[in-house]
């Protein structure tokens, strides 16, 4: 079955205003397979609106953190490097089966399955697998979406904690990992973005309301 998480991932653009957009797919566009016209959105003031909005003054990082790629040939071998190429794996896998301990690569790879399943959707796995950095995050702007669509309370509480419930349980719990790894490699721009991301998804966890007591 033909989802929107994979037609998203065929036809994904970036566009002009950031006002305009769904942060959940902004940072899925900053982290995706590079492009030119990504590329130009990077090196952009859209871009730096962005960093500047989610708190980071840039003094906190080392200088190559805060730098542009000088040129997309420059950026498109970083991202190949960091994210996509290494033995056994690259140096900063966009995986949460990667980062994290809480489960075998199996059980979390399933349980984001089961989340998605909620919604009725299949990410498009040759694009990205299904615990992907860039997966999560079009599930997470389904799930806003139709929360802001839902006609009654109760469907829209329900969404909410769906939301919540994902950030909590996959995004923050492997994100700081790779944030680690990312720093400790220390490449233009990219830990910056990721740190942006996490202090976001940190901001709707808070905004989405307290998780359910354990």
């Amino acid at each position: 079955m033909t989802t929107h998480m994979s037609k998203r991932n065929h036809r994904e653009r970036v566009a002009p205003l950031l006002t305009d957009l769904d942060l959940y797919r902004v940072f899925a566009v900053c982290f995706s397979h590079p492009s030119t016209e990504r590329f130009a959105w990077l090196s952009g003031t859209e871009c730096y609106v962005l960093l500047k909005k989610h708190g980071h003054h840039e003094d906190g990082l080392p200088h190559s953190a805060t730098r542009r790629f000088r040129d997309y040939s420059s950026y498109e071998s970083a991202y190949i490097a960091l994210f996509e190429v290494g033995v056994p794996e690259p140096p900063v896998p966009l995986l949460e089966s990667a980062n994290s301990h809480r489960q075998i690569p199996q059980e979390i790879v399933l349980e984001c399955v089961n989340f998605y399943d909620v919604l009725g959707l299949r990410p498009s796995g040759s694009v990205f697998p299904t615990d992907h950095l860039v997966t999560q995050l079009e599930f997470l702007a389904a799930a806003r979406y139709l929360r802001e669509q839902a006609k009654d309370s109760s469907k829209e509480a329900s969404l909410r904690r769906l939301e919540r419930d994902f950030i909590q349980r996959h995004l923050l719990n492997w994100l700081p990992v790779a944030l680690e790894k990312l720093e400790k490699a220390n490449p233009p721009l990219f830990p910056i973005l990721l740190r942006s991301l996490t202090a976001y998804l940190n901001q709707q966890s808070v905004l989405l309301g307290p998780g359910d007591p354990s």
